[in-house]
């Protein structure tokens, strides 16, 4: 049917509207696509090129090379050594089991280890890198890179590795570095991400695990090219990382290398102090061990061999030790008397031997008795009794107060594992632990350092360069970071009035220097080094009355674990106090026999520029030191041999 004029007018105008609109939405759609693709290709180019490098170029973090640790004059006792390694890349080798074979027939390795890096290999991605074998010879090196066409995807590297020039002497101080744990990760709240690369080391325990983050540094990174499988084509970019701030100790190698020689096969610890400024000059436990060992990877075998040992040479005894003081706290009743005015240096005291108390006897280790006592006597001749009574008027809180002000029951800021705090007993804490009111039987044993008293090798240090200076002197073990020296804070003056003081050290002089004196037989006759000290004995045991009345079985022939412990704790020279030494042997028997001795070898060699000086012990003493001193396994410690002997 033709259609009439109006309506194919009518029809054109409806088809044009259509036509526009659709070409309308069609420009619209156009606009959107560019702007669209204006912000992908212009706005978003930078971040677009990003994620693509990203998918072809990996950034990985370069190790920094650690700080190295040394002693107070500069020589090292913790630094870094070149470490030639061996890894092998999965993807890289093929046949992983024939590769494998051939290095083993190269270089030292055993069946275990040749099948523990086989299945390390194969149980991880393609194309990680594996480290097979490390601290590898000069010669096994050179083999591997000669050999190298004939093993597809090993690789010969060169790294660093923690060690220990005087490995025993500074095991429990420094302490050692090992592969990151779990554990380590598990106590860190963001840990560094150094911390996740296969195999890195930190410090475990001592100075390497308290002070970390200054001795680890910040890592480099380098940016690698990857193909499509992950495996590393080329090097793009480096930037190497901030080494390790070093440190230096106050210890002094050659004084902390002869303690340990002095102290030899004894389960035992010495501690020398600084009274002027708490500089630690020698923190020495025996038996100890080589913390190379743990670096390179201790064997089961070895491991259980320190473990096992009954002498525990993987225990720091100097601060985590706490043993009873014995007679070496007899100062610190004698002060807090004399300070609560309940004694003075010439109140006398009648020691037939023992006191009776409720029923029960409490003896002094003389059985006869030391007649009339006062203070000075009391020290020299260690007269139990004389302690006994004047505790019970003085009260355990005084004689409490006085032993914290000494150093005493308190954990010191040193960067040193396990430390101890030790215990410093008064009324509230025997109701709070034990839910029990204090007892004066309880007050009586206190006075003589038995009972609940205890105190590490370092406090008992502390305490007797507190006593010697005068000062509330601390402990210190860091002396410089980065070559910047660490501020010293004066110590304030103690809370004690002088003349009690000065009363105190006359007895300790007794000690050494008077005519009955305990420790007599280890006195310094040069006296300009004259020294000043107390022994004492603390029981591991208790003696039955059956005992006493039989005889007191003597420590030589007890087993050894139920001998009594030895202590000694000193100062030199008397006059003008500069060292302080505290002595623990492990059930070592009589303290003047077993620990003063020491002390006065390792506090002579302290105040000398070498060996002690022969001049500066008795004469009739003198062949038998110097025979001693030459036996000594001593060494220097640069050079790792036996020194210059020049004991005169």
């Amino acid at each position: 049917m033709k259609r009439t004029a109006r309506e194919a007018e009518e029809s054109n105008r409806t088809l044009n509207r259509r036509t526009l609109m659709l070409g309308g939405a069609m420009g619209a759609m156009v606009a959107v696509l560019g702007a669209r693709m204006r912000y992908l290709q212009v706005d978003q180019a930078d971040q677009f090129k990003l994620l693509a490098e990203e998918n072809r170029i990996n950034i990985r973090l370069i190790p920094p090379e650690r700080g190295i640790i040394m002693d107070r004059n500069g020589k090292v006792i913790a630094g870094n050594e070149q470490n030639y390694r061996v890894v092998i890349t999965r993807e890289a080798a093929g046949d992983v089991d024939l590769v494998m074979r051939r290095l083993a027939a190269i270089i030292p390795m055993t069946a275990e280890e040749l099948q523990a890096s086989i299945d390390q290999v194969k149980s991880l991605r393609a194309f990680v890198p594996v480290t097979v074998a490390e601290r590898l010879s000069w010669d096994d090196f050179s083999r591997v890179a000669v050999n190298a066409p004939a093993l597809p995807g090993v690789v010969p590297e060169v790294g660093q590795s923690r060690r220990y020039p005087l490995d025993t002497d500074f095991a429990h101080v420094v302490g050692y570095v090992g592969p990151v744990s779990e554990k380590d990760l598990a106590d860190l709240e963001s840990p560094d991400p150094l911390l996740r690369i296969p195999k890195f080391q930190i410090g475990k325990i001592g100075v390497e695990k308290w002070m970390e983050e200054t001795l680890r540094g910040e890592a480099g990174t380098k940016r690698i090219e990857v193909n499509s499988a992950g495996r590393v084509m080329r090097e793009l970019e480096r930037r190497e990382g901030t080494p390790g701030k070093d440190i230096r100790l106050t210890i002094d190698a050659e004084v902390q290398n002869f303690a340990q020689a002095r102290l030899g096969e004894e389960s035992a610890a010495v501690v020398v102090m600084d009274v002027t400024n708490g500089d630690i000059i020698c923190c020495a436990s025996s038996p100890s061990f080589d913390p190379n060992l743990f670096v390179r990877g201790i064997s089961h075998a070895e491991y259980n061999a320190l473990m096992e040992n009954d002498h525990r040479p993987l225990a720091n005894k100097t601060v985590s030790g706490a043993y009873p003081p014995g007679s070496t706290f007899k100062m610190v009743t004698a002060l807090a008397a004399l300070e609560a005015g309940v004694a003075t240096p010439d109140t006398r005291v009648s020691c037939p031997g023992y006191i009776e108390f409720g029923g029960r006897r409490f003896h002094c280790w003389k059985r006869s008795g030391h007649g009339t006592v006062r203070l000075s006597r009391s020290l020299s001749e260690s007269c139990d009794v004389y302690y006994y009574e004047i505790a019970q008027k003085v009260g355990i809180d005084k004689i409490a107060e006085m032993g914290r002000k000494l150093g005493l029951g308190r954990k010191f800021d040193i960067p040193m594992s396990a430390i101890t705090e030790g215990n410093m007993p008064d009324k509230a804490w025997k109701m709070a632990r034990h839910k029990q009111e204090w007892r004066i039987g309880d007050t009586i044993n206190a006075s003589i350092g038995q009972g609940y008293v205890l105190a590490s090798p370092l406090q008992l240090a502390v305490m007797t360069a507190r006593i010697a200076s005068g000062r509330q002197v601390l402990p210190r073990l860091v002396r410089m970071v980065q070559g910047r020296e660490l501020p010293v804070p004066e110590a304030p003056a103690l809370d004690i009035a002088p003349e009690h003081l000065a009363a105190v050290r006359k007895g300790m002089h007794e000690v050494v220097n008077g005519d009955n004196g305990t420790a007599k037989s280890s006195r310094i006759v040069e006296p300009t080094l004259a020294m000043a000290g107390k022994t004492g004995t603390s029981q591991v045991r208790n003696i039955s009355k059956a005992e006493r009345e039989a005889g007191v079985i003597s420590n030589d022939q007890l087993p050894w674990h139920r001998r009594d412990h030895a202590l000694f704790v000193g100062y030199a020279p008397y006059d003008n106090p500069r060292y302080a030494v505290s002595v623990v042997v492990e059930h070592g028997g009589g303290g003047s026999t077993a620990a003063a001795p020491i002390a006065r070898d390792v506090i002579l060699r302290a105040l000398s520029d070498g060996l002690p000086p022969l001049n500066a012990y008795p004469a009739s003493q003198r062949a038998r030191i110097e025979t001693m001193l030459r036996e000594l396994p001593l060494r220097d410690p640069v050079t790792g041999r036996p020194p210059a002997r020049s004991a005169t």
